[in-house]
């Protein structure tokens, strides 16, 4: 049997264009690409989490992709400013260290359009807020759990324009 792998979902600007109808628009295309990974498990990691319960957040996803929603990210309140930096991962390994033996080992990637809640960037599928999850989103995040599937670490690959440093 595959192991799991944790894709670990923001909604605004990945799931629907940040700052415009919440209509979910681009999950179809999300969920098109899971059913091609039946090992694939969705952690929302999204603030909707502390807006409406995990299984008002269900309902939103097709019934065949339900099941294989995981659950949610903890909420970790930062002390100061700066740890807002890379707030979403510390929340999603807070998580994987609940419901994963060897959290190092752990088949993870994000799915955000804010970078600098993710440090670990070679693990971080980038939508543009603007746009939300588009066709190519599709591919990258194919190409990560493919290579979560074969073995093989995640390596950056950076969209043209943007600065990965």
């Amino acid at each position: 049997m595959t192991r799991s792998s944790y894709i670990f979902m923001d909604f605004d600007g990945v799931t629907h264009p940040w700052g415009e109808v919440e209509d979910f628009r681009c999950l179809p295309l999300i969920e098109s690409v899971l059913r091609e990974f039946d090992e694939a498990r969705v952690v929302i990691a999204s603030d909707w989490r502390m807006l409406f319960s995990l299984s008002k957040l269900v309902l939103r996803f097709s019934e065949d992709i339900r099941p294989r929603i995981a659950g949610a990210t903890p909420h970790i309140l930062p002390k100061k400013g700066a740890d807002l930096h890379g707030m979403r991962e510390r929340e999603a390994m807070a998580w994987l260290s609940q419901h994963e033996a060897d959290v190092d080992s752990a088949p993870w990637c994000a799915l955000d359009d804010a970078p600098g809640n993710w440090l670990t960037r070679s693990r971080l599928v980038l939508t543009d807020f603007k746009r939300g999850f588009i066709e190519e989103d599709a591919e990258a995040l194919r190409r990560m759990l493919n290579g979560f599937r074969n073995g093989v670490p995640p390596v950056a690959r950076p969209r043209s324009g943007l600065d990965w440093g």
